[in-house]
């Protein structure tokens, strides 16, 4: 079935880049002819015109993307993702387990991406494997054994946020891969199919003209959605 470009889909668009919203559920970028992805529709969009990854979110989580459309974009883009100053928050809805969860917070660790299993892994830092992770959370509110939090990543790793907050014990709901049997059984208790984390929010300075771009969107996550009009 053909991903088509919706509404919400182009967020910002100029002759350089485009910041975009993709949905749970679509890939970013697929190997798979037949298997829709986001920048496959993006492509289209453009009749056929280039289009750059800059960074990517994982299938089953939502939010904003920003893609380029010319080569030196793409590298202004990478450089500030390289240093940081891509910025990119996040909202994570995550089961709180036995444990109180600590108002605020940093996870300092050090992944590797397990070829076999293709989930990150908390490893040593002594053994050599995997990169340094790092990312700060913030509890913006709490309902029951459900916490929504505020996440800012400094690293960009492979399933970071996913792998660093369920290793702190606090995984996020509908995540079959790193949640626990705990975690999955409240997330079909309240009907959650789909990794409720979303990329809320991204901002950059512009590649050409230097100026500063900042990005919000809306969850089409209920659960989500819920918590953050309750806070209002």
């Amino acid at each position: 079935m053909m991903q088509m470009i919706t509404d919400n889909t182009i967020q910002y668009e100029d002759k350089d880049l485009l910041v975009v919203y993709k949905p749970a559920g679509l890939a970013t970028q697929s190997a798979r002819v037949t298997s829709p992805d986001l920048v496959s529709a993006v492509t289209r969009y453009l009749k056929g015109a280039p289009v750059y990854v800059v960074h990517r979110l994982d299938q089953p989580v939502e939010g904003l993307l920003v893609l380029a459309k010319t080569k030196q974009a793409a590298a202004g883009l990478n450089k500030q993702l390289q240093t940081g100053t891509l910025n990119k928050q996040y909202y994570a809805l995550v089961h709180q387990e036995a444990e109180k969860l600590p108002a605020e917070g940093t996870l300092v660790d050090h992944l590797w991406k397990n070829p076999q299993t293709r989930k990150a892994e908390i490893v040593a830092q002594a053994s050599g494997k995997g990169k340094c992770a790092k990312l700060h959370y913030r509890v913006l509110t709490k309902e029951a054994d459900t916490a929504l939090l505020d996440v800012r990543i400094e690293t960009g790793r492979f399933h970071q946020i996913r792998a660093q907050l369920a290793h702190a014990g606090f995984p996020i709901l509908g995540d079959q891969k790193y949640g626990t049997q705990a975690s999955m059984e409240h997330s079909e208790q309240l009907g959650i199919k789909n990794v409720s984390l979303f990329a809320y929010a991204v901002a950059f300075t512009h590649p050409k003209t230097g100026k500063q771009m900042a990005f919000q969107a809306k969850s089409e996550n209920p659960a989500i959605s819920h918590l953050l009009t309750a806070m209002n």
